[in-house]
Parts: C-alpha cells; structure tokens; sequence
C-alpha cells in the first residue's frame, strides 16, 4: 500500500487479481490472467487512470466469484474503483440493457467495459476457440453490448 493513500498499489492489485484467479483458465483454456493484463493493458492505452487500470484487472473477480463483495466493500481501494467493478459485474437475470444501463451511469466503468470487449472479442482469440458456433455467439453477444454501450465497431 501506499503510504499517503493507504490503498493498494498498481502492482498488488495485480497480485491480488492473479492470486485470485489463479489456476482459472479462460473458454479457450488459456490463464485466465492473461486476460486481465490485457484488459489492465487496454484501458491503459485507452487513457484511462489508475483507478481505472485497478477495476480492470478486478472486473471479473466478484462476477467469478474469486473474490466476494464483502472482500471488495473492505479491500484499500478508491470508491471509484469499486463502483467500476461493480458496475461491471453481471448479476443474475439480469438482462443486457440493465447491465449496459448501470456500466454506462457509472463515471469510469465504459472504458473498463470497452477494454473487456475489445479483448473477448478479438479474432485471434476467438479463433482459438474449438466450436464455430461458440465464436458466433460470442461475436454477436459482444457486438450487441458494444451497439447498447454507443461503442463503434
């Protein structure tokens, strides 16, 4: 932690989120925190802030259920930070226009989200995918949040 914010630091947000996903792989088996450095990457080269790079690598964690939102709530975080985790995490039944609604009320979370897309929806990443239907899905789930977020394709 820093000692004039008294929060985490960059670097063990970073450990925090790979500890927390450790041993987890993504749908074409690969560590799921290679994932997070992109999306950490990608909201990075996007001009996004620390805060912003600090929800990135925690945007799946309470959505996966590798850390609670009882260890987010407490953790030495900002408040923007966690309100961009919790913007980002999906619940249950909860529909895609929700979901778009709440990313794009809360200051920060959009670039968060389009970094989150970005990745997932890479052709590269997505061709290492085994089942042709799966990536189909997938592409045409990402590009409908995109059109809900106002994101260009």
């Amino acid at each position: 932690m820093t000692e004039t914010t008294g929060r985490l630091t960059l670097a063990e947000v970073e450990a925090v989120a790979r500890a927390a996903h450790q041993g987890q792989t993504d749908k074409a088996g690969r560590p799921y925190a290679e994932h997070l450095r992109a999306v950490a990457e990608g909201v990075r080269a996007r001009g996004g802030d620390e805060e912003q790079i600090a929800a990135a690598w925690l945007h799946d964690a309470v959505e996966d259920d590798a850390l609670t939102e009882r260890w987010l709530d407490g953790a030495p975080l900002s408040r923007r930070t966690k309100d961009i985790v919790l913007a980002v995490t999906k619940r249950a039944g909860e529909g895609p226009e929700e979901y778009a609604g709440r990313i794009l009320a809360t200051e920060g979370a959009l670039l968060v989200k389009e970094a989150d897309l970005a990745h997932n929806a890479d052709p590269a990443r997505l061709a290492r995918l085994d089942d042709a239907a799966t990536r189909t899905r997938l592409t045409e789930k990402y590009a409908r949040m995109r059109a809900l977020l106002g994101l260009a394709e």
